[in-house]
C-alpha cells in the first residue's frame, strides 16, 4: 500500500490473461481526456481504501477492477443493482458454459 514498506519489486515478463487485458484498457478508455469516467488518483485511492487484508489478498488487476467500480459507482456511471444485476447475469452464463 502506498507510503508503506515493501520489499523488493521482482521484475519478470509474464503472459497476461485475457480478464487482465481487459482491465488495463477498461482503465486506459475510462481514463481519457475525452471520456474522463475516472482519474488515476480516484483509482490510487479506491484501492488504498480497501484496507491491508483485502489489498494483501487480491492480486494486481483484482484491485484495478475493485477500484474501477468503486469509482463508477461514486460517480453515479453505473448504479450497485446495475451491478448486480450484471453480475448475475454473468454469473448464469458461466454456469451454462457460455463463456
Amino acid at each position: 500500500m502506498g507510503g508503506q514498506p515493501a520489499g523488493p519489486v521482482e521484475p519478470a515478463e509474464h503472459d497476461y490473461a485475457i480478464w487482465e487485458k481487459r482491465v488495463d484498457a477498461l482503465m486506459v478508455l475510462l481514463s481519457r481526456k475525452d471520456c474522463q469516467h475516472m482519474t488515476v488518483d480516484e483509482l490510487r485511492r479506491n484501492i488504498e481504501g480497501l484496507g491491508a487484508e483485502a489489498y494483501d489478498k487480491l492480486t494486481y488487476y483484482e484491485r484495478w477492477i475493485h477500484a474501477i467500480t468503486q469509482t463508477l459507482i461514486q460517480r453515479g456511471v453505473i448504479s450497485i443493482d446495475e451491478l448486480g444485476r450484471k453480475m448475475a447475469d454473468v454469473e448464469q452464463r458461466a454456469a451454462r458454459g457460455e463463456l
